[in-house]
């Protein structure tokens, strides 16, 4: 039983077959910061495949953005699927027949099409409209017009104005009662970014205020996403939401980024080289729970953040209030890896292990040298009062469909996380 925040359909095409529907010819490339016309997303998408790189744009001009989606999402080549991390996730609990999920956030006509019947949307969450987010693909080595792509990417847009606005937190919170879940999923917060300032900072204190509702013996987790805005990331952090939440998932991109919003262990680190070390994660890791969790003197419910990355996932949690962690933590690895390879169980013959054989687990303090053995996977280290499980995961060596992966992780790692009741 569990609920979620924001939802959308994702549109999934290549970029230069919607360009040509479009009836947009080649030509050079150019960077937008905001697209408002087709002749913008040409330029900019131009700009980005020539480069190889992923970009994610917002779409200014609600009408032409209409008339794109819909020429997109009618494509014969388009693929339709769930989009947003709360509908990831929700849909991912969903799967599992005992559960029931509640969904909250803009919900239109095909969203609710492609939607799990364990899904319930309340009627104040249904919309006359879709939105819709467009992921437009490209193939290493694809032509167009001049360009050729150095490798595989996408370029995302859209025109979504109500979950950048979190429209449906209110509505989400007084359904609680009636619902009455065992578990509540928070994502969408990132999704702020594109409000002004001043907006934000008020639609967030109305966020904090909704959430502090929320009946106290229901956990609730947070789902964390790509962010730019390093005071805002502050906020969320110090004085805001980490302290109103029982447990976050977040990624190595999310991880680097609080830890230097906030000038925490190792926050000079300007990006990751390569696999990110796990003895640097855990001394974040044990920072953001120490500073900004659970404690005697601080009034903060955090005590459990899931942490995933390409090669390896660390469940790190305050002793006392978590179980089940090793089964946990596994089960996150799992899906990674079943999910990415679009199999039901693990294809030994499609992944391989990237995660390193052996490694310290910090560098601020005396670290222990772990060896992986392959007979345990999960891995178990503690430090003052807060546990460390990690575990290798198995990497689907020719992905078919990586997006909402996070989410899926993170779905599965709560599916079998036991909270102790406080």
């Amino acid at each position: 039983v569990s609920s979620s925040v924001n939802a959308c359909v994702d549109v999934v095409l290549s970029g230069v077959k919607l360009l040509e529907a479009l009836g947009l010819e080649p030509g050079a490339g150019k960077n937008h910061a905001v697209l408002s016309s087709g002749q913008d997303l040409r330029e900019a998408f131009t700009h980005f495949m020539e480069r190889g790189a992923a970009a994610e744009r917002f779409f200014s001009d609600a009408v032409v953005f209409r008339d794109i989606a819909q020429k997109a999402s009618e494509h014969p080549a388009a693929q339709l699927y769930v989009g947003g991390n709360a509908a990831l996730i929700g849909q991912k609990l969903a799967t599992n027949p005992d559960l029931k999920v509640l969904l909250c956030g803009p919900v239109g006509p095909r969203l609710h099409e492609l939607l799990d019947d364990n899904v319930v949307v309340p009627p104040e969450s249904m919309q006359e409209r879709d939105e819709f987010h467009l992921i437009l693909e490209y193939q290493a080595g694809e032509e167009w017009g001049q360009v050729r792509a150095p490798t595989a990417n996408r370029f995302i847009f859209s025109h979504d104005l109500s979950n950048g606005a979190l429209n449906m937190l209110e509505v989400f919170v007084s359904s609680l009662d009636e619902f009455q879940p065992d578990l509540v999923v928070l994502s969408g917060l990132h999704m702020m970014e594109g409000q002004s300032k001043e907006a934000r900072q008020r639609r967030l204190m109305e966020a904090v205020a909704s959430i502090s509702d929320i009946p106290t013996d229901i956990p609730i987790h947070l789902e964390l996403a790509s962010m730019t805005d390093q005071d805002f990331m502050s906020n969320i952090m110090h004085q805001q939401v980490f302290p109103l939440v029982n447990s976050i998932g977040l990624n190595e991109q999310e991880l680097l980024f609080l830890t230097q919003a906030a000038s925490g262990p190792h926050a000079s680190l300007g990006s990751w080289s390569g696999i990110p070390d796990v003895g640097v994660v855990s001394d974040i890791l044990f920072w953001v729970l120490k500073e900004h969790g659970k404690a005697a003197e601080r009034a903060s419910d955090l005590t459990r953040i899931h942490f995933h990355t390409l090669a390896y996932h660390i469940l790190a949690t305050v002793d006392g209030h978590w179980g089940n962690q090793a089964a946990a933590v596994a089960a996150g690895a799992r899906a990674a890896g079943t999910q990415a390879c679009a199999t039901d169980t693990i294809d030994t013959s499609r992944v391989l292990l990237k995660a390193p054989r052996e490694f310290v687990t910090s560098h601020t303090e005396a670290p222990a040298k772990i060896s992986l053995n392959p007979d345990e996977p999960v891995v178990h280290w503690h430090r003052e009062g807060i546990s460390f499980h990690f575990t290798p995961v198995l990497v689907c060596k020719d992905p078919v469909r990586t997006v909402g992966l996070g989410d899926a992780i993170s779905a599965e790692g709560l599916l079998y996380s036991e909270a102790y009741p406080q």
